[in-house]
């Protein structure tokens, strides 16, 4: 895999994309580079856009950048494309552009769900029991379980049933 190296310092790049934005309509946005990568943020007709690349991203789809610039200048030329695309009617920005909306991230998981195993917020309430009582037949001390777990596991899913209690729709 060669290295692959942009020409132009990041005042370049950040001049270029600034002059994409314009061209864009786009007033409201920031920008971030360090020596691993870089960030664009933008927000059109009311909606936040971000658009992200690393070293790192950029060497998992098989191209070697030598520096943080380097990801920054990617991403400026990605817009640079999407401008173009855009005056020469090929796409409208919000539908080219609607796949890539900054989602806010979901809110953390509470620990009560993570100890009974879940990787996500349980549909229901009838998940949270089946699930206590599968691990429940494998941790019970009367199976060979640890108390000490068993008793974790058992507070843990009364936590979960009175999370899923405060946090129904229908209370």
């Amino acid at each position: 895999m060669a290295k692959r190296r942009y020409q132009g310092s990041l005042a370049t790049w950040e001049g270029k994309l600034r002059r994409v934005m314009q061209r864009l309509g786009v007033s409201t946005y920031d920008w971030n580079a360090d020596r691993f990568g870089g960030w664009v943020r933008f927000q059109y007709n009311g909606q936040q856009y971000r658009f992200e690349q690393s070293i790192q991203n950029a060497r998992a789809h098989g191209v070697d950048l030598v520096s943080g610039t380097d990801a920054f200048a990617q991403l400026v030329l990605a817009l640079e494309d999407l401008a173009r695309m855009v005056e020469r009617g090929i796409y409208d920005l919000p539908t080219w552009i609607a796949g890539m909306r900054m989602l806010p991230e979901p809110p953390p998981l509470p620990e009560c769900f993570r100890i009974l195993g879940f990787a996500e917020m349980p549909s229901s309430l009838d998940a949270v029991r089946q699930q206590y009582r599968r691990l429940a037949k494998v941790m019970h001390p009367d199976a060979g379980g640890d108390p000490a777990q068993f008793l974790r596991l058992t507070e843990a899913a009364q936590e979960a049933e009175r999370w899923m209690d405060r946090h129904s729709p229908n209370r």
